[in-house]
Parts: structure tokens; sequence; C-alpha cells
């Protein structure tokens, strides 16, 4: 599944690349024609120069299209692969399947997680789990109490932590959001004293049976589990 999301990624540069051939090979068809044209009324000297002229158009197209647009568009997956480790390509894998969300989508969403998560110390996957818990992935989610984005961050109550540069809705840019809504999980674990009363004060939930913390860490079971599938020799 890994291989077939890397894929999926790098169909946007395959198609461009391949329009731009298509585009290339129009033009020097229609020249080909304007050559013929003018050896039927124009004599031979004009219709050489456009010849010279195709020649090396086609040497452009071979050196530009090929290497420039082509061989990025091959090398995507190997890219994709470098970035994100086994374990989370392999919670992608899940994520796209559960949530019905496009791997495209959620490229982004797993870099930032897995970035800030080693930046922070916090388990990439509690990130995630949260983001599938909070918005199942819809980085335009808004609630009724306001919250805004992938963690359902309410802005009012986290002023200090808003960047100033990012708008009038800063939450609703994918990494802002992530980078906010684990300093607020991060507060919020330092102030209960554990991850489990520090997911339900996340939520702002005053539940003693914890449910919410119950459906994130269930949540981040799974994410593991399709992560150690992934990262099996013949996975």
């Amino acid at each position: 599944m890994s291989a077939t999301i890397s894929l999926k990624h790098s169909m946007k540069r395959s198609t461009n690349a391949a329009i731009n051939l298509i585009q290339h090979a129009l033009l020097i068809t229609g020249l080909i024609l304007i050559i013929g044209f003018l050896n039927a009324f124009s004599g031979d000297s004009l219709a050489s120069d456009m010849q010279s002229a195709i020649d090396k158009s086609a040497d452009t197209v071979d050196l530009s299209i090929i290497e420039e647009e082509l061989e990025p568009a091959a090398t995507a997956q190997a890219e994709t692969s470098h970035i994100l480790s086994p374990h989370m390509l392999g919670a992608l894998d899940y994520v796209t399947q559960r949530y019905r969300v496009s791997p495209d989508a959620l490229i982004t969403v797993f870099e930032t997680a897995q970035l800030i998560g080693q930046e922070r110390q916090i388990d990439p996957l509690l990130i995630v789990a949260i983001i599938g818990i909070e918005s199942r992935f819809n980085p335009f989610a808004e609630s009724t109490m306001g919250a805004q984005g992938l963690m359902q961050v309410i802005p009012r109550f986290h002023m200090d932590k808003l960047p100033r540069n990012k708008g009038t809705k800063p939450l609703l840019d994918p990494v802002t959001n992530i980078r906010v809504g684990v300093r607020v999980l991060e507060d919020a674990i330092l102030r209960s004293g554990s991850l489990v009363a520090g997911l339900q004060s996340y939520a702002g939930s005053s539940d003693p049976h914890g449910k919410y913390s119950s459906k994130v860490l269930a949540e981040k079971a799974r994410l593991e589990e399709a992560g150690r599938q992934n990262n099996k020799p013949n996975a």
C-alpha cells in the first residue's frame, strides 16, 4: 500500500510532463506543415531555416522536459519514503482507508506530525490519533464552540500561542494547527500530571471515566499496529 500511495502522490507530476511533451510534439508537427507549405511556394532557403529551428526545439525537449519533469515524477516515491518513517507510512495507509482521505492530503499532515513530534518529544502517532478523533483529518473543521482545524484548537483560549503573520484564521493552516495543538497538549499534560489526564484536559472533558482519552489511545494503538505491519521485512 505504501508504494501505491507514493505512486498516486506522483501522478500529477507525470501528467504535467506528458502534457508538456504533447504540446511540444504538436508545435513541431505544426512547423513541419509550415515547411511543406514554404517548400511549395517560397523556395528552399526559408524552409531550411525553419528546419534548423525545429531541430533546435527537439534538442530542447529532450533536455528540459525529460530530465526536469519525468525524472522527478519517477523518483517521487523514493522521496516520500525517505521523509516518512516506515512506521508512519504504515499509519498513513491505515488512515487513508479508515477515514477515506486522499493520501495527497495526508502527506503534509504526517510529515508535520513526525517533525513536530521529534522536536517536542511527543509520539507522532499520538498527534495523528488526536487529529483523527478531533477532525477526521479535515483541516477546515470548525465546531459550534469555535474549535478550528485538524486538532480543534479554540483560538480565544490560546492567543499566546498563535502566530501573528498567518491571517485571520491561522488555525486552518494544517502546519500551524498541529504546531499550536501540540503546545496545547503539552501544557495540558504538564498541568494534569499524566497522559490520560492531559488528554481529558485537552478535550475540556470532566468525564471521570476518561472516555475521550480511551478513544484517542485506542486509535493510537491501531496506528501503531498498522506501522508494525508495514515495518515487517516482507510488508
